[in-house]
């Protein structure tokens, strides 16, 4: 069985997608009232398969799912959109409207993958396959899907892409967030920030948490991977913490013209001692959001508040 089933809530869901045959990597949410069924994040295409199986496995008909929800475009958590459209005729998909032109149009996705995977990147994540336009559905802040028996509530949080929503649902208090509430394992007290090029923004992101804190939602359900309940409020401080202190030291270590090989190696050797101290595998969170991707991200938002900043002062 290339999935699991994690029953999180009345009518909810967590498909674990075993991704490349990792366990608590990505996780796709099932919501399901015995007539009609959604899904919160498709997952890539290479693991598709295994979410239609995990879909019927939990005792939902394939032509039940009507709406496909994504948080940001990323392929990690809307890859098999196209996919999916494919093999899900009655379904629409549900995406922010920066993001929506390039699920019909993924070939500038496709590049600015291909810059960070290379070769691997089908390997990695499937064919990305564009959607039909008259499939999409644009999604604005603040606006109420009602689907599968579910009122869910979007709210833009941008801060790890510009064009991220996390959802609300308010039948059942839970909040699917995408990658803005970070990465955490379950059973671990720590949250790794996934930080990577071109859409870093920290002020953003820090808004978006308090945006999301306010809330008060009764579950974090995270993408990478599951659902929190008991410590929600230490989750966002630990995260918001980390994203900026992370920033300030990989800032400290640009200033002191440390290569990005050198800044790479200090973080890995920083963060794997702190995850072995909360208990955990440093190789699961990798699979999830890589060092070099967290690096990256910060180096490009250090470099692009310089060059602001000097064309200030020039102008």
């Amino acid at each position: 069985m290339p999935y699991a089933l994690h029953p999180i809530a009345e009518g909810v869901t967590a498909i674990d997608l075993h991704f490349h045959g990792r366990p608590q990597v990505i996780a796709a949410y099932l919501i399901y009232d015995g007539r009609e069924a959604a899904l919160v994040e498709t997952g890539p295409t290479s693991s598709a398969e295994h979410l239609l199986e995990g879909i019927q496995a939990a005792g939902v008909p394939l032509e039940a799912l009507r709406h496909l929800i994504v948080t940001h475009i990323h392929l990690d958590h809307a890859g098999a959109s196209g996919f999916l459209a494919q093999r899900l005729p009655g379904a629409k998909i549900y995406v922010h409207p920066v993001g929506a032109p390039h699920l019909i149009d993924p070939s500038r996705l496709i590049a600015s993958a291909a810059r960070i995977y290379g070769d691997m990147l089908e390997p990695l994540w499937g064919k990305v396959i564009p959607v039909p336009a008259d499939r999409v559905q644009v999604v604005q802040d603040g606006e109420r899907l009602r689907v599968a028996g579910h009122t869910l509530v979007a709210f833009e949080t941008p801060g790890h892409a510009r064009h991220h929503h996390a959802f609300l649902d308010e039948t059942t208090g839970l909040l699917f967030t995408g990658d803005i509430a970070g990465v955490r394992l379950p059973g671990v007290r720590y949250v790794r920030p996934p930080t990577p090029p071109p859409e870093l923004d920290l002020e953003a992101w820090s808004a978006s948490i308090a945006r999301l804190r306010a809330l008060k939602a009764q579950a974090l359900c995270l993408t990478h991977f599951g659902a929190f309940r008991e410590d929600i409020e230490w989750h966002w401080e630990d995260l918001e913490r980390r994203l900026w202190d992370w920033g300030r030291w990989i800032r400290e270590m640009m200033e002191e013209n440390r290569t990005e090989s050198e800044i790479l190696e200090a973080l890995r050797t920083r963060a794997d001692a702190e995850l072995q101290a909360a208990g955990a595998d440093p190789a699961f969170y990798d699979v999830a959001v890589s060092y070099e991707s967290v690096v990256a991200g910060y180096l490009r938002y250090w470099r692009k508040r310089a060059e602001a900043l000097a064309q200030r002062a020039e102008g």
